[in-house]
């Protein structure tokens, strides 16, 4: 069937219960860093203390100040025809004390007036536990690291569930997981910057699995029954294909893909449970050959593996990209996760590129990862063309949420990327947003539940459709 053709097929097209939305995190757009009594998290830790290590030394200390914008936030939603926005708390807004019970009144009230101003316009609200904003109070205890963090989230979590889970029936523990333990604690790429090669990413990994089965339990048992929500994990999940036929290249796919997400949805969502077995055994092997008493890798009990394994209810799936595994070795840190996993990825020099250079438009790469900007429009319109294949392939696809509504505080790339479907005015006090051409198109697929290549918006004045 060829779309790019202009042949809208009615039954190449997205069903009516299909939900369209967009995302954001809470750091990234929130600002008020130090409004009321919210205490400081990692990411207002590392942009204060070392505001070095972000590429233009800017911080999300106002962002998009959706603390005082957002009723904008949900009329931009309103204007796209959006059915669902999925947005992330911070755990030190709600708990400035991350420990104790004493509740924010001023947090809470911030959320619930977001919350309310989603129903209000019929728009479903899905929430987001954890988006990397770690508390710092807890970070200097060893934040994910420390054995205890489990009991942490559950605490936070079951706080979170009593004061919005009357309302809110769709609920996230973790986005993104390798972000957070790779990235976060086996490198310098996010904060906190530990740096714990070999190390700091197994132990992260296994204490994350382990809080989300804690606050899953805690909702099924105690919080589901009378609200009626569902409870899943966000894990990033790129398309990852061996660079040839060899055995040798894929079975490097393979340990990079365990590497990546395997670590955190195997535990979860596999038969037998616990940490993926390859990788387990790789880790192990290199860890007796390095001089280490035990693997460097923790493993699960079987008590563990059991209250681990099932708790989801879905599955939630970031794609951004593809890329191609070779088992041939780079020059890796001795001990790491890369030199465990010991191979190199690459992608096709005619991939076309976005403004990131890791962000590449991968034929059929959220169709394959689901079965195993000037250029953002053709992103989505490509991104979404492949969800419909999935669809057809019989993937058990629910949504898809647009990254990301606004522009903000792009992480270590400060805002020198934007990936927002509305365009924001940083230097503009009041954080004005504007449609880009992107929000357009978007807008029509949402509303015709097709792909027309063909479509150009006939304004670029953005109208709430009041139907909706």
């Amino acid at each position: 069937m060829c779309l790019a053709c202009g042949a809208l097929s009615a039954e190449h097209r997205f069903p009516d219960d299909f939900i369209f939305g967009a995302a954001t995190a809470s750091y990234q757009i929130e600002g008020g860093w130090n409004a009321d009594d919210k205490s400081e998290n990692i990411w207002d830790h590392i942009t204060h203390t070392k505001p070095h290590v972000i590429k233009d030394q800017s911080n999300g200390d106002i962002a998009a100040d959706t603390y005082h914008n957002y009723k904008r936030d949900v009329e931009m939603i309103r204007e796209l025809g959006l059915d669902a926005y999925r947005f992330s708390l911070s755990w030190s807004r709600i708990l400035p004390d991350a420990l104790s019970k004493r509740i924010s009144i001023a947090g809470v009230s911030f959320y619930n007036n977001y919350i309310d101003e989603m129903i209000k316009y019929g728009i479903t609200p899905m929430i987001t536990l954890y988006h990397w904003d770690l508390p710092q109070k807890l970070q200097e205890l060893g934040g994910f690291v420390n054995p205890l963090f489990p009991d942490w989230f559950e605490n936070y979590a079951r706080v979170v569930f009593e004061q919005f889970g009357d309302r809110v029936k769709h609920w996230i523990t973790f986005n993104e997981p390798m972000q957070i333990c790779y990235q976060g604690y086996d490198t310098t790429v996010k904060a906190p910057q530990l740096n714990a090669t070999g190390v700091g990413a197994y132990l992260c990994a296994k204490n994350l699995v382990l809080a989300h089965a804690k606050a899953y339990h805690a909702y099924k048992n105690d919080f589901a029954p009378s609200q009626g929500g569902r409870c899943g994990i966000t894990i990033n999940v790129n398309w990852l294909s061996a660079v040839s036929d060899s055995e040798e290249d894929k079975f490097a796919a393979e340990l990079y893909r365990q590497a990546e997400w395997g670590l955190y949805a195997d535990p979860i969502f596999s038969k037998q449970g616990g940490f993926p077995k390859e990788l387990s055994e790789r880790v192990a092997q290199k860890s007796l050959e390095q001089g280490y008493p035990r693997s460097r890798m923790p493993e699960f009990t079987d008590e563990e593996r059991a209250f681990v394994r099932g708790t989801a209810d879905f599955f939630g799936v970031n794609h951004y990209t593809a890329q191609l595994v070779s088992a041939t070795g780079g020059d890796f840190i001795v001990p790491s996760l890369s030199d465990d996993v010991g191979a190199t990825i690459s992608t096709p020099e005619d991939w076309p590129v976005a403004a990131s250079s890791w962000l590449k438009q991968a034929p059929d790469s959220i169709l394959n990862a689901l079965t195993q900007l000037k250029e953002r429009i053709r992103y989505y319109r490509a991104a979404l063309e492949s969800v419909l294949d999935a669809l057809d392939a019989g993937v058990n696809l629910k949504g898809y949420m647009a990254w990301s509504l606004m522009d903000n505080f792009e992480w270590m790339q400060g805002y020198t990327e934007r990936f927002g479907l509305y365009q924001v005015d940083f230097e503009d006090p009041a954080r004005s947003r504007t449609p880009r051409k992107s929000a357009f198109v978007y807008k029509q697929i949402v509303k015709s539940r097709v792909i027309d290549h063909g479509y150009e918006p006939d304004s670029m004045t953005m109208a709430i459709d009041e139907g909706h």
